[in-house]
Order: structure tokens, then C-alpha cells, then sequence
């Protein structure tokens, strides 16, 4: 058994240059004033845009991230639906084979001290789920019949193609602090890096939840 900590890789983003043109183009294009376009006159157009709301023309950049959490996690990610979404399958992933070392990885549940009871809890529900679906495929069980005994901690992942405006109505719903501490723990250091990428777009949110990015990646 493996236990780790969750973790976001983007996959594709384009530059904040690119990003600011290519929304430019297609602002001017609402209001035919194409022949306003310079070197420098994207950022305060697009600051005007999200000043007066008008957040369709940011539907034209799309970022890819692989997102890697525990399945809990994922299924609350996954009703997401203007999202595109790819996730390891427990269906045709079989945990007994040398590729996956023969063995489950956990994600491990950050808001419980290692040296806690339930903690301690926690791993011996895991080690006993791991040795149970072991044995069913041991007993020739396929993986989609030995995947009923898997928790919910189980590592999977998922990945998740959206459009720039709806990756900034997911930071405002899931880094938010009534959202689930390990939803956080995945979704503030994944704000952060938009942030670092295309700081106009996102600079709002990122300052919100700034001190909550600072100590520790919503732990």
C-alpha cells in the first residue's frame, strides 16, 4: 500500500500574452474596433471586460490540467459539466499487477495527525480494504467486480479540460472555505498557478484566498 499527497500538473495554457491578445481579437469583434488593437491595448481592455461583466469572450482559451486526487475528491469535480473529463478507470485498472506495484495508493487525508487515533483508523480501514480486493482477484475476480471494496481515499486521475471562465467559477466554488478541506488542498495551489500564468483574469480570486494559498494549500 502507498500513500500520498494529492497534486495538479498543467497539462496545456497558453502565454498571458497569447491569452490577451487572442481575447482581444475576439472582444473587437463584438464591437468592430479592430482597428483599436496595439502592441499594449489588451490588458486594459480585458480589464474593462471583467469590470462590466462581460465574461463570454474568456470561453476562447481553454487550459488542460491532470488533477490527482482521491476519488472522493473527483466525484465532486466531475459534475462539472461544461468540463471535459478523462479519469483512470477502477474498471480496467487492476491494482494486483507489477505496474502498479501490486498494491493501492492512498491519498493520504491531511487533516488527521499520523500519530492519531483516527489516523489509525483510517490506515487499518485501508490496509483491509487493499488485502480484500487482493484476495478477490486472487480468487479470480475481474477489477470491475474487485473495485466494490475500494474507498474512497483511493489515488485516481483526472483530466480536465475547461475554458478559462469556467476554471474561475470552480476556484470560486471549490477554493471556498465551506468546500471540502481535501477539495482545497487540490484547488488553491491550482488557483495559484492560473494565477501566475494570466494574473489579470484571476487576480481577484487569488487575492481572496491569498492567505489561505500563503500557510499551507487550504491545509
Amino acid at each position: 500500500m502507498k500513500i500520498i499527497d494529492p497534486y495538479v500538473e498543467i497539462i496545456n495554457m497558453p502565454d498571458s500574452d497569447f491569452i490577451m491578445k487572442h481575447i482581444e481579437r475576439a472582444a473587437r469583434t463584438c464591437y468592430k474596433s479592430e482597428d483599436k488593437i496595439q502592441e499594449n491595448s489588451a490588458e486594459k481592455l480585458l480589464r474593462s471586460l471583467i469590470k462590466s461583466g462581460h465574461h463570454s469572450v474568456f470561453e476562447h482559451i481553454s487550459v488542460t490540467v491532470k488533477i490527482v486526487c482521491d476519488r472522493g475528491i473527483s466525484h465532486e469535480l466531475v459534475r462539472h459539466r461544461l468540463c471535459s473529463f478523462s479519469q483512470e478507470s477502477t474498471r480496467y485498472a487492476n491494482y494486483s499487477k507489477d505496474k502498479f506495484g501490486k498494491e493501492i495508493t492512498l491519498i493520504r487525508p491531511f487533516f488527521w495527525s499520523e500519530s492519531s487515533e483516527k489516523y489509525q483508523l483510517w490506515l487499518a480501514a485501508m490496509e483491509a480494504a487493499e488485502k480484500t480486493y487482493l484476495k478477490l482477484i486472487e480468487f479470480n475476480a475481474t477489477a470491475q467486480e474487485a473495485r466494490s471494496v475500494l474507498p474512497n481515499s483511493l489515488k485516481t486521475e483526472v483530466f480536465t479540460t475547461a475554458n478559462i471562465r469556467e476554471w474561475k467559477h470552480i476556484f470560486s466554488l471549490r477554493c471556498h472555505k465551506a468546500s471540502h478541506p481535501q477539495m482545497r488542498q487540490v484547488m488553491l495551489p491550482l488557483l495559484d498557478k492560473f494565477y501566475q500564468s494570466f494574473p489579470v483574469y484571476y487576480e481577484d480570486l487569488y487575492l481572496l484566498y491569498k492567505k489561505d494559498i500563503d500557510k499551507g494549500m487550504g491545509q
